[in-house]
C-alpha cells in the first residue's frame, strides 16, 4: 500500500494529487513532447531496440515511420513498435512477439499511458528514421516506472 508522499498515492499530505487513477490528470490539456529524426536500429544490429523514454506518463502517443530520409522513399523498411523489450525481440523460450508494424510513411496513434516505447527496423535496413509525438500528463514517470514490462500482451 502506498504511503503518504509516495508518487503512487493520489492523496498525500491532505491534498488530492495527480496520479494514474486520477481522471482529471487525463482530462486537462497535455504538455507536447516531440522527437524527430530518431535513428532506428535494424533487427539484430544491436542487442537492444531504440528506447524512447518519457519523463512523465503519456496521455497519447503517435509514432511515424519516416523511412530512410537519405534516399527518399526508395528504401522501404517496416518499423516495429513495442511497449517492452521482450515484446519487440521475442521471448527466448517462445516464438511470439508483441509489437505493432508500420510500413514506410505510416503512422500509429493511440491513447496509451506509457513511459517507454521500443523501436526497431525490420531485417537489415539501415538509416531508418522515426518520429514520436506524445502528450505528457503531469503524472511523474516514477508512477509507472516499469511502464508495461512484464504484463501479458506486451511481453
Amino acid at each position: 500500500m502506498p504511503q503518504t508522499g509516495d508518487p503512487r498515492n493520489n492523496y498525500g499530505f491532505g491534498a488530492y494529487q495527480v496520479g494514474l487513477s486520477n481522471v482529471g490528470s487525463y482530462q486537462v490539456s497535455v504538455r507536447p513532447w516531440v522527437e524527430c529524426d530518431i535513428a532506428v536500429p535494424a533487427t539484430g544490429a544491436h542487442d537492444t531496440a531504440k528506447l524512447i523514454q518519457f519523463p512523465n506518463v503519456t496521455k497519447f502517443v503517435t509514432i511515424r515511420n519516416d523511412g530512410d530520409l537519405a534516399v527518399g522513399s526508395e528504401q522501404v523498411a517496416s518499423l516495429k513498435i513495442a511497449f517492452s523489450q521482450t515484446g519487440i525481440r521475442g521471448h527466448p523460450t517462445s516464438a511470439p512477439h508483441n509489437y505493432i508494424t508500420l510500413e514506410a510513411s505510416q503512422s500509429f496513434s493511440a491513447d496509451f499511458k506509457v513511459t517507454k516505447l521500443y523501436l526497431m527496423a525490420t531485417g537489415s535496413a539501415t538509416g531508418i528514421k522515426a518520429t514520436v509525438i506524445a502528450g505528457l500528463t503531469n503524472i511523474p514517470g516514477a508512477s509507472l516506472s516499469g511502464s508495461w514490462d512484464g504484463f501479458a500482451g506486451t511481453e
